[in-house]
């Protein structure tokens, strides 16, 4: 579709689509880099202390990064959103200035032109598509990487969002993967202990899924399926589809990036443990779960509940699956070195010859299994960072023989491991206390019980 205007000039168009223009704005970002190297190299010269170099080269790649993931948004700034959710884990000198940035990067971004929408709609819904509506708000309610939302009341009197995909947001998310992946290495001073390649490639295959409605709508529907009536979650009910336009009922409520920013404890506690409870039921309800767990797609409602949105990133947990992460939590639990190589090797984490110090690999594991055994944990800012140094520590160890080359991530834990950690972020940035360990009981499988599959005969199996 020609994104032209009426008078058949070119329109301000909704996303930078022409390869040269974004290719050139991410471009901008290793001639900063290289331009911040070369200040710092100037400024350690006159005797200012390395630290503080640092961490003035470290702010105003924050600055310039996000800037131009933002104004890309597709695929560009999808990795701005996911990046942002390891905020909680950056030094809090350089985290402080830039929470805010990092928040309107996760609820919003310009708008495309309301032109640009009515074409989209018309293509899809009709020439009349405006017969579908009482009302249509041309101003976006929320602009995000792939689309935005409108808000409007259907023609049987319900409040609606309509999501519309922006024009050439697929060849725009393919363009800006290609090129963010080789330029990887500049988010290494922002996310030291992020491998940002594997990332990447990940993010790559998942919004591929993302650009497909049709499958966002039915994922959508069985999650509202699952939780109808819940009295702690609300998931807004599908109301129609066609192409690259969904419409569902509308949802109020405080976006969670603003219980973040200044919500009281009791809020945030209250965010938290929903968040939370929301990722570990939704396999055990409808053998699915939600993989985008950044605060833009969350809702705090007046009477406490956490409304979901957008279902693009949601990903199937059988019944097996689920056990396993039940089983492997509580061996992490327990805290026996042997026990805890043997589920590893049990699942794929290492390999059936891997020769590794039990203990060693229980000094990494145990922290990160500590929200689940006790009966209630604060996450903080402080633990992620500290989490965020152990892996650096781990990664950085390459050596022939080294913890880092043993491990490995299982495909069938990918899009669980993406969920519980983003999850882990976001409670981090809400510094939120709970009673986590109580949910996994409830939720998983093999957590509060040693049923399911004979350990033994899966490590036989796998070797």
């Amino acid at each position: 579709m020609d994104a032209t205007s009426n008078e058949g000039r070119p329109a301000v168009n909704d996303i930078p689509r022409r390869a040269v223009t974004r290719t050139a704005k991410l471009a901008t970002l290793p001639l900063g880099f290289a331009g911040r190297t070369a200040l710092g190299f100037g400024k350690r010269t006159i005797g200012r202390p390395a630290e503080a170099v640092a961490l003035e080269v470290q702010r105003r790649t924050a600055e310039q990064l996000f800037a131009v993931l933002g104004e890309l948004k597709g695929g560009a700034m999808k990795v701005g959103q996911l990046l942002s959710i390891f905020e909680a884990g950056l030094p809090e000198e350089v985290a402080g200035p830039f929470r805010a940035s990092l928040t309107r990067l996760q609820e919003s971004a310009p708008p495309m032109p309301a032109a640009t929408t009515h074409k989209v709609l018309a293509e899809w819904l009709g020439d009349d598509w405006r017969d579908y509506f009482d009302a249509f708000d041309d101003r976006p309610a929320a602009a995000a990487s792939i689309g935005q939302v409108h808000k409007a009341v259907w023609h049987d009197g319900r409040t609606v969002a309509v999501k519309v995909q922006y024009p050439g947001a697929a060849q725009a998310l393919m363009s800006d993967f290609n090129q963010i992946s080789r330029l990887s290495r500049l988010f290494t001073p922002l996310f030291p202990g992020v491998e940002v390649k594997p990332v990447v490639a990940d993010l790559k295959r998942r919004l591929e899924k993302e650009l497909d409605y049709v499958d966002e709508a039915r994922a959508q529907t069985a999650f509202h399926d699952a939780y109808a009536d819940d009295p702690d979650f609300v998931v807004p009910a599908v109301v129609a589809q066609a192409g690259n336009v969904l419409i569902t009922e509308w949802l109020d409520g405080t976006p969670l990036a603003k219980v973040i920013a200044d919500g009281p404890q009791d809020r945030r506690d209250r965010a938290g443990l929903l968040l939370f409870r929301f990722l570990l039921s939704g396999p055990a309800r409808c053998e699915m779960i939600h993989i985008d767990p950044h605060p833009g797609n969350f809702r705090l409602l007046d009477d406490g509940r956490l409304g979901v949105l957008d279902f693009g990133g949601a990903a199937h947990v059988p019944a097996e699956l689920q056990w396993s992460i039940g089983r492997l939590l509580r061996i992490g639990t327990l805290g026996d070195p042997d026990e805890i190589v043997d589920g590893l090797r049990a699942e794929g984490f290492l390999s059936p010859d891997a020769e590794v110090d039990p203990e060693e690999v229980a000094d990494l594991v145990g922290p990160h299994a500590a929200p689940f055994a006790v009966e209630r944990f604060r996450y903080s800012r402080e633990w992620m960072r500290e989490q965020t140094a152990r892996g650096f520590g781990l990664a950085a160890d390459m050596r022939p023989g080294s913890l880092a080359r043993q491990f490995r991530l299982p495909p069938q834990y990918l899009a669980v491991s993406r969920a519980l950690s983003g999850c882990g972020g976001v409670l981090c940035q809400l510094e939120a206390e709970g009673a986590y360990r109580a949910e996994a009981e409830r939720w998983l499988p093999g957590f509060a019980d040693d049923g399911g599959p004979d350990l033994d005969d899966r490590t036989e199996a796998t070797a």
